[in-house]
Protein backbone atom coordinates (compact mmCIF):
# COMPACT_ATOMS: atom_id res chain seq x y z
CA UNK A 1 0.00 0.00 0.00
CA UNK A 2 1.58 3.77 -0.12
CA UNK A 3 2.16 5.35 2.66
CA UNK A 4 -0.66 7.95 2.63
CA UNK A 5 -3.17 5.63 2.87
CA UNK A 6 -2.92 4.00 6.02
CA UNK A 7 -3.47 8.03 7.54
CA UNK A 8 -6.17 8.66 5.22
CA UNK A 9 -7.98 5.66 6.18
CA UNK A 10 -7.76 6.36 9.55
CA UNK A 11 -8.88 9.99 8.92
CA UNK A 12 -12.34 8.56 7.32
CA UNK A 13 -12.78 6.04 9.96
CA UNK A 14 -12.86 8.68 12.50
CA UNK A 15 -15.11 10.82 10.65
CA UNK A 16 -17.61 7.96 10.10
CA UNK A 17 -17.67 7.76 13.75
CA UNK A 18 -18.63 10.99 15.22
CA UNK A 19 -18.54 14.39 14.10
CA UNK A 20 -15.78 15.97 17.29
CA UNK A 21 -12.45 16.84 15.62
CA UNK A 22 -10.65 14.77 18.35
CA UNK A 23 -11.65 12.10 20.62
CA UNK A 24 -10.20 9.68 23.74
CA UNK A 25 -10.67 6.82 21.88
CA UNK A 26 -7.79 4.92 19.87
CA UNK A 27 -7.03 3.99 16.26
CA UNK A 28 -6.36 0.43 15.50
CA UNK A 29 -5.08 -1.61 13.04
CA UNK A 30 -6.97 -4.62 12.70
CA UNK A 31 -5.69 -5.38 9.00
CA UNK A 32 -2.74 -4.91 6.53
CA UNK A 33 -2.69 -6.64 3.58
CA UNK A 34 -2.65 -6.80 -0.25
CA UNK A 35 -5.77 -7.67 -0.07
CA UNK A 36 -7.29 -4.81 2.19
CA UNK A 37 -6.63 -2.50 4.78
CA UNK A 38 -8.39 -2.41 7.63
CA UNK A 39 -8.69 0.21 11.26
CA UNK A 40 -10.74 0.46 13.37
CA UNK A 41 -12.17 4.17 15.60
CA UNK A 42 -14.53 3.91 18.31
CA UNK A 43 -17.20 1.65 17.15
CA UNK A 44 -16.46 2.25 13.31
CA UNK A 45 -14.31 0.04 11.45
CA UNK A 46 -13.21 1.64 7.72
CA UNK A 47 -11.85 -1.25 5.12
CA UNK A 48 -9.70 0.01 2.26
CA UNK A 49 -10.37 -2.81 -0.39
CA UNK A 50 -7.86 -3.69 -2.65
CA UNK A 51 -6.23 -1.75 -5.32
CA UNK A 52 -8.55 -2.23 -8.59
CA UNK A 53 -11.52 -3.29 -6.76
CA UNK A 54 -14.65 -2.29 -8.65
CA UNK A 55 -16.75 0.23 -7.10
CA UNK A 56 -20.07 -0.33 -8.86
CA UNK A 57 -19.40 -4.09 -8.51
CA UNK A 58 -18.51 -3.50 -4.12
CA UNK A 59 -21.71 -1.03 -4.45
CA UNK A 60 -23.78 -3.62 -5.09
CA UNK A 61 -22.41 -6.28 -3.05
CA UNK A 62 -22.74 -3.78 -0.15
CA UNK A 63 -26.78 -2.89 -1.20
CA UNK A 64 -26.84 -6.77 -0.82
CA UNK A 65 -25.48 -6.60 2.85
CA UNK A 66 -27.61 -3.86 3.54
CA UNK A 67 -30.71 -5.46 2.62
CA UNK A 68 -33.34 -5.76 5.41
CA UNK A 69 -33.95 -9.28 4.12
CA UNK A 70 -30.76 -10.55 4.88
CA UNK A 71 -30.62 -8.76 8.74
CA UNK A 72 -29.19 -11.20 11.25
CA UNK A 73 -27.13 -12.69 8.23
CA UNK A 74 -24.84 -10.46 6.77
CA UNK A 75 -23.53 -7.36 8.91
CA UNK A 76 -24.98 -4.42 7.38
CA UNK A 77 -22.19 -1.39 6.13
CA UNK A 78 -22.83 1.55 7.97
CA UNK A 79 -23.21 3.44 4.22
CA UNK A 80 -24.22 1.66 1.23
CA UNK A 81 -21.95 3.90 -1.31
CA UNK A 82 -18.21 2.92 -0.89
CA UNK A 83 -16.38 6.34 -0.87
CA UNK A 84 -12.68 6.71 -2.85
CA UNK A 85 -9.72 7.49 -1.21
CA UNK A 86 -6.56 7.91 -3.22
CA UNK A 87 -7.70 5.42 -5.60
CA UNK A 88 -8.67 2.75 -3.36
CA UNK A 89 -12.48 1.91 -2.51
CA UNK A 90 -13.46 2.57 1.02
CA UNK A 91 -16.25 0.77 2.96
CA UNK A 92 -17.93 1.32 6.62
CA UNK A 93 -18.64 -1.12 8.82
CA UNK A 94 -19.63 -1.07 12.79
CA UNK A 95 -17.59 -2.93 14.48
CA UNK A 96 -18.00 -6.80 16.26
CA UNK A 97 -15.96 -8.90 18.01
CA UNK A 98 -14.72 -11.90 15.97
CA UNK A 99 -13.76 -15.08 16.96
CA UNK A 100 -11.15 -15.98 19.25
CA UNK A 101 -8.25 -17.40 17.75
CA UNK A 102 -6.98 -18.51 21.01
CA UNK A 103 -9.73 -20.60 21.94
CA UNK A 104 -10.57 -22.91 19.33
CA UNK A 105 -13.15 -25.16 21.12
CA UNK A 106 -15.05 -22.38 21.50
CA UNK A 107 -15.30 -21.96 17.18
CA UNK A 108 -19.16 -21.37 16.55
CA UNK A 109 -18.94 -24.03 13.92
CA UNK A 110 -22.59 -24.39 14.11
CA UNK A 111 -23.09 -20.96 13.54
CA UNK A 112 -21.40 -20.33 10.32
CA UNK A 113 -22.76 -23.44 9.04
CA UNK A 114 -26.26 -21.90 10.04
CA UNK A 115 -25.71 -18.79 9.18
CA UNK A 116 -24.62 -20.17 5.15
CA UNK A 117 -27.43 -22.16 4.62
CA UNK A 118 -29.94 -19.02 5.50
CA UNK A 119 -27.75 -17.17 2.81
CA UNK A 120 -28.01 -19.77 0.28
CA UNK A 121 -31.64 -20.08 0.69
CA UNK A 122 -32.08 -15.85 0.29
CA UNK A 123 -33.28 -14.97 -3.20
CA UNK A 124 -29.88 -13.30 -5.33
CA UNK A 125 -30.85 -9.56 -6.07
CA UNK A 126 -30.68 -9.08 -9.81
CA UNK A 127 -27.75 -7.82 -11.17
CA UNK A 128 -25.23 -9.03 -8.78
CA UNK A 129 -21.91 -10.27 -9.53
CA UNK A 130 -20.25 -13.56 -9.82
CA UNK A 131 -18.95 -14.97 -6.84
CA UNK A 132 -15.18 -14.85 -6.92
CA UNK A 133 -14.17 -17.73 -5.62
CA UNK A 134 -12.48 -19.28 -8.48
CA UNK A 135 -10.63 -15.98 -9.05
CA UNK A 136 -9.09 -16.29 -5.96
CA UNK A 137 -7.75 -19.46 -6.81
CA UNK A 138 -6.31 -17.57 -10.10
CA UNK A 139 -4.71 -15.14 -8.08
CA UNK A 140 -3.10 -17.24 -5.96
CA UNK A 141 -1.72 -19.57 -8.51
CA UNK A 142 -0.23 -16.23 -10.14
CA UNK A 143 1.62 -15.38 -6.91
CA UNK A 144 3.08 -18.65 -6.91
CA UNK A 145 3.95 -18.12 -10.24
CA UNK A 146 5.73 -15.01 -10.00
CA UNK A 147 7.97 -16.62 -7.06
CA UNK A 148 10.13 -18.37 -9.77
CA UNK A 149 10.92 -22.14 -9.42
CA UNK A 150 10.64 -23.33 -6.01
CA UNK A 151 11.05 -27.07 -5.04
CA UNK A 152 6.82 -27.66 -3.75
CA UNK A 153 5.34 -25.84 -6.40
CA UNK A 154 4.76 -29.11 -8.41
CA UNK A 155 2.80 -31.01 -7.32
CA UNK A 156 0.81 -27.72 -6.36
CA UNK A 157 0.29 -26.49 -10.05
CA UNK A 158 -0.67 -30.16 -11.15
CA UNK A 159 -3.54 -30.21 -8.74
CA UNK A 160 -4.31 -26.68 -10.48
CA UNK A 161 -4.02 -28.27 -14.35
CA UNK A 162 -6.28 -31.12 -12.90
CA UNK A 163 -9.31 -28.79 -11.50
CA UNK A 164 -12.22 -27.81 -14.09
CA UNK A 165 -12.30 -24.57 -16.14
CA UNK A 166 -15.04 -23.29 -13.56
CA UNK A 167 -12.89 -23.72 -10.46
CA UNK A 168 -9.54 -22.33 -12.14
CA UNK A 169 -11.85 -18.78 -12.92
CA UNK A 170 -11.14 -19.63 -16.88
CA UNK A 171 -14.96 -20.62 -17.84
CA UNK A 172 -18.61 -19.82 -16.31
CA UNK A 173 -19.88 -21.38 -12.96
CA UNK A 174 -22.32 -24.16 -13.15
CA UNK A 175 -25.68 -22.53 -13.77
CA UNK A 176 -27.35 -21.47 -10.21
CA UNK A 177 -28.69 -18.49 -8.82
CA UNK A 178 -27.52 -19.07 -5.09
CA UNK A 179 -26.10 -16.27 -3.52
CA UNK A 180 -22.52 -17.47 -1.95
CA UNK A 181 -20.64 -15.66 0.44
CA UNK A 182 -17.26 -16.22 -1.58
CA UNK A 183 -14.36 -16.71 0.69
CA UNK A 184 -15.88 -18.31 4.45
CA UNK A 185 -13.63 -18.68 7.22
CA UNK A 186 -14.36 -18.22 10.98
CA UNK A 187 -12.32 -15.15 10.30
CA UNK A 188 -15.61 -14.31 8.65
CA UNK A 189 -17.61 -13.79 11.15
CA UNK A 190 -17.85 -11.40 14.63
CA UNK A 191 -20.61 -10.85 17.11
CA UNK A 192 -22.39 -7.65 16.96
CA UNK A 193 -22.89 -5.03 18.71
CA UNK A 194 -21.12 -6.48 21.19
CA UNK A 195 -19.27 -9.43 22.73
CA UNK A 196 -22.60 -11.24 23.79
CA UNK A 197 -24.76 -10.41 20.09
CA UNK A 198 -25.36 -12.64 17.40
CA UNK A 199 -23.09 -14.19 15.42
CA UNK A 200 -22.88 -12.01 11.64
CA UNK A 201 -21.00 -12.85 8.12
CA UNK A 202 -18.69 -10.13 7.30
CA UNK A 203 -16.67 -9.09 4.13
CA UNK A 204 -18.90 -9.08 0.62
CA UNK A 205 -15.38 -8.46 -1.33
CA UNK A 206 -16.17 -11.88 -3.13
CA UNK A 207 -20.02 -12.17 -2.51
CA UNK A 208 -22.17 -13.24 -5.68
CA UNK A 209 -23.88 -15.65 -7.38
CA UNK A 210 -22.17 -18.96 -8.12
CA UNK A 211 -22.12 -22.11 -6.72
CA UNK A 212 -22.64 -22.92 -3.05
CA UNK A 213 -20.02 -25.96 -2.36
CA UNK A 214 -17.66 -22.82 -2.45
CA UNK A 215 -18.59 -21.91 1.13
CA UNK A 216 -18.23 -25.15 2.41
CA UNK A 217 -14.88 -26.18 0.82
CA UNK A 218 -12.42 -24.15 3.36
CA UNK A 219 -13.52 -26.51 6.25
CA UNK A 220 -13.89 -29.18 4.00
CA UNK A 221 -10.74 -29.16 2.60
CA UNK A 222 -9.15 -28.55 6.24
CA UNK A 223 -10.82 -31.49 7.12
CA UNK A 224 -9.56 -33.73 4.16
CA UNK A 225 -6.06 -32.40 4.85
CA UNK A 226 -6.10 -33.68 8.63
CA UNK A 227 -6.33 -29.91 9.73
CA UNK A 228 -9.80 -29.99 11.12
CA UNK A 229 -10.74 -32.63 13.65
CA UNK A 230 -13.71 -35.04 12.31
CA UNK A 231 -16.09 -34.16 15.18
CA UNK A 232 -15.91 -30.40 13.98
CA UNK A 233 -16.30 -31.22 10.58
CA UNK A 234 -19.45 -32.92 11.46
CA UNK A 235 -20.83 -29.88 13.52
CA UNK A 236 -20.43 -27.88 11.02
CA UNK A 237 -21.90 -30.64 7.92
CA UNK A 238 -24.75 -31.60 10.34
CA UNK A 239 -26.12 -28.15 11.14
CA UNK A 240 -25.52 -26.86 7.61
CA UNK A 241 -27.61 -30.26 6.88
CA UNK A 242 -30.18 -29.64 9.70
CA UNK A 243 -30.70 -25.71 8.82
CA UNK A 244 -31.37 -26.70 4.97
CA UNK A 245 -28.88 -25.60 3.19
CA UNK A 246 -28.20 -26.98 -0.79
CA UNK A 247 -24.85 -27.44 -1.07
CA UNK A 248 -24.67 -30.69 -0.44
CA UNK A 249 -27.64 -33.63 -0.04
CA UNK A 250 -29.53 -33.57 2.84
CA UNK A 251 -28.41 -37.36 3.61
CA UNK A 252 -25.39 -39.71 2.55
CA UNK A 253 -21.80 -38.79 1.11
CA UNK A 254 -21.29 -35.09 0.48
CA UNK A 255 -17.72 -35.79 -1.06
CA UNK A 256 -19.47 -36.48 -4.95
CA UNK A 257 -20.70 -32.48 -4.38
CA UNK A 258 -17.49 -31.16 -2.46
CA UNK A 259 -14.97 -32.67 -4.41
CA UNK A 260 -14.24 -29.59 -7.20
CA UNK A 261 -14.17 -26.65 -4.54
CA UNK A 262 -12.65 -28.75 -1.80
CA UNK A 263 -9.47 -29.97 -4.32
CA UNK A 264 -9.69 -25.73 -5.71
CA UNK A 265 -9.40 -24.18 -1.98
CA UNK A 266 -6.28 -27.10 -1.22
CA UNK A 267 -4.76 -25.41 -4.23
CA UNK A 268 -5.50 -22.24 -3.26
CA UNK A 269 -4.09 -22.53 0.15
CA UNK A 270 -0.92 -24.65 -0.67
CA UNK A 271 0.17 -22.04 -3.43
CA UNK A 272 -0.48 -18.55 -0.45
CA UNK A 273 1.79 -20.63 1.79
CA UNK A 274 4.67 -21.20 -0.91
CA UNK A 275 4.53 -17.13 -1.87
CA UNK A 276 4.39 -16.29 1.55
CA UNK A 277 7.31 -18.08 2.71
CA UNK A 278 9.41 -17.32 -0.08
CA UNK A 279 8.75 -13.51 0.49
CA UNK A 280 9.68 -14.46 4.40
CA UNK A 281 12.67 -16.28 3.41
CA UNK A 282 11.73 -19.15 5.42
CA UNK A 283 10.96 -22.67 5.38
CA UNK A 284 7.52 -24.34 5.11
CA UNK A 285 5.92 -25.33 8.37
CA UNK A 286 4.17 -28.36 8.67
CA UNK A 287 0.79 -26.97 8.46
CA UNK A 288 2.26 -25.90 5.01
CA UNK A 289 3.68 -28.85 4.05
CA UNK A 290 0.63 -30.64 4.90
CA UNK A 291 -1.43 -28.83 2.12
CA UNK A 292 1.25 -28.85 -0.36
CA UNK A 293 0.91 -32.89 0.66
CA UNK A 294 -2.18 -32.94 -0.30
CA UNK A 295 -2.20 -31.71 -3.43
CA UNK A 296 0.46 -34.02 -4.71
CA UNK A 297 -1.70 -36.80 -3.30
CA UNK A 298 -5.12 -35.07 -4.82
CA UNK A 299 -3.69 -34.61 -8.22
CA UNK A 300 -3.01 -38.61 -8.76
CA UNK A 301 -6.43 -39.35 -6.86
CA UNK A 302 -9.11 -40.42 -9.04
CA UNK A 303 -12.57 -38.49 -9.35
CA UNK A 304 -14.63 -37.55 -6.15
CA UNK A 305 -11.88 -38.79 -3.51
CA UNK A 306 -11.66 -34.99 -1.71
CA UNK A 307 -11.81 -36.94 1.70
CA UNK A 308 -8.93 -39.26 0.99
CA UNK A 309 -6.38 -36.94 -0.59
CA UNK A 310 -4.47 -36.20 2.53
CA UNK A 311 -4.29 -40.20 3.04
Amino acid sequence: MTVDVLPGLVAKARGAAHAEPACAHPDTVLADRQDGTVVRHADTVAKAHAPGTDPGELARRLAVAADPALAGILLAPLRRAPVDLHGRVVSFWPYGTPVDPENPDAAPWETAATLLARLHRAPAPDGLPPMRGPAKVARAIARLRAVGPHPAATPVLRAWVALPAWARAEAAMPATTTLCHGDLHLGQLVRHPAATGPWHLIDVDDLGVGDPTWDLARPAAWYACGLLPPEEWTRFLTAYRYAGGPAVPAHGDPWPALDVAARALTVQTAALAIAKSAAEERPLDEVEQAVIDACDRMSGAPPELAHDFAK
